[in-house]
């Protein structure tokens, strides 16, 4: 009990060098935090990601769309369950800044294939029956105060004019990891539209979900779905959706992997913080580590005290940090554009990450004070002038 409260003293010997440390390891945890949130965020759209869906894009290009005849064709083939579509529409709600997905669906198949978008069954059937309805996720309702009945107006760029929905459904996300800030509409109802004011426009949709029942088969029934466009004016790229995610995610993957290093480097950046305490406060204490000795104070005791401080001072600072980091991540998580970054939470895996990494640090920090004071003899030590 001795050499805690010892461990406590020498502590809060310097109070304000001790308040300024666990200052500066708690703002580089807060930014570690923010960093490694920001990098799993943009992956999160990959771990939503369902192995019994597959989808079906141009191959030249995810911009060029598919014909309308692809999907009984598709359907056809062993092994699939169900196929739906969907056409990315774009558009401005609002104004430019509210960016998230808006995107022509088929009605009757999309939210089969999409289960973890939960709808209570009312409200999709009255979805299912307007044909200028839409339906949107929970935390858009909730960002823009949207109700049941409520109207959305939409100024189309991809599909020019003014375009207006009443929202009849409002989904739920079924897991964390679920995107729940898209705005989703009959295609149909665009389609037709597109049919009477720019002839040319219509008829095709931008990409084919595939629901399959073996994912086991996924390879193969990919093989087949692109076998049977071949050579065709529009030939098929059929790829998992985990990978169809990756292809977004690659686009920025130099970004990604400087955001998850410079997190890492902040880490480093503690154990500097961290060590040049714990240095300054052995050297001035060489004389009394020397008396300690002299009092019969083993190594073992000495290493305690030092390692005691050393993790005493990470831990306060490297806790304060991550205790601030979920309001400070809750509070980005609002101003963000919902669409950006549909899951922005701090991950469990970033605060194990964030803890070992503190105590981590607390024993690296202290190797250098031990070994300096344990090599130190008496003499030297009482002699010692700092």
């Amino acid at each position: 009990m001795k050499i805690f409260k010892l461990i406590f003293k020498n502590t809060m010997r310097h109070k304000l060098r001790t308040f300024l440390t666990i200052v500066g390891i708690s703002i580089a945890v807060i930014a570690f935090s923010l960093l490694r949130t920001v990098v799993t965020a943009w992956y999160s759209g990959e771990k939503a990601s369902s192995a019994n869906r597959l989808i079906v894009r141009q191959a030249v290009s995810f911009i060029f769309p598919l014909p309308y005849s692809y999907r009984d064709k598709i359907a056809g083939i062993p092994g699939v369950k169900e196929v739906t579509f969907a056409n990315w529409f774009g558009g401005i709600y609002i104004d430019a800044s509210n960016f998230f997905a808006r995107m022509g669906v088929d009605a009757d198949t999309y939210f089969d294939v999409y289960s973890e978008y939960v709808l209570p069954k009312d409200e999709l059937d009255t979805f299912k029956k307007e044909r200028n309805s839409c339906v949107i996720g929970s935390e858009i309702a909730k960002k823009y105060h949207l109700k049941i009945g409520d109207v959305m107006t939409l100024e189309g760029d991809i599909y020019p004019g003014t375009w207006e929905f009443v929202v009849r459904g409002i989904y739920t996300p079924k897991y964390q990891s679920t995107d729940a800030t898209q705005m989703l509409f009959h295609w149909s109802y665009i389609d037709e539209r597109m049919k009477q004011e720019m002839p040319g426009r219509e008829g095709d949709v931008g990409w084919y979900v595939v629901y399959i029942n073996d994912p086991a088969k996924a390879a193969s029934i990919s093989s087949q779905i692109d076998a049977l466009f071949k050579n065709s004016p529009a030939e098929t790229k059929t790829e998992s959706e985990s990978a169809f995610q990756q292809g977004f995610i690659q686009a920025s993957s130099a970004i990604i992997t400087s955001m998850n290093f410079i997190s890492f480097i902040i880490i480093g950046i503690i154990m500097l913080v961290l060590g040049n305490t714990m240095i300054m406060a052995a050297r001035e204490r060489t004389r009394e580590y020397a008396v300690l000795k002299t009092l019969g104070f083993s190594g073992k005791h000495l290493a305690g005290i030092i390692l005691g401080e050393s993790l005493l001072i990470s831990v306060l600072g490297g806790g304060l940090g991550l205790f601030l980091s979920f309001p400070i991540i809750a509070g980005f998580a609002e101003v963000i554009p919902k669409g950006m970054f549909p899951v922005f939470s701090l991950e469990p895996v970033t605060v194990i990450i964030g803890v070992s990494s503190v105590v981590l640090v607390g024993l690296v920090a202290a190797l250098f004070p031990i070994q300096k004071t344990l090599r130190t003899r008496i003499v030297e030590g009482f002699r010692f002038v700092g």
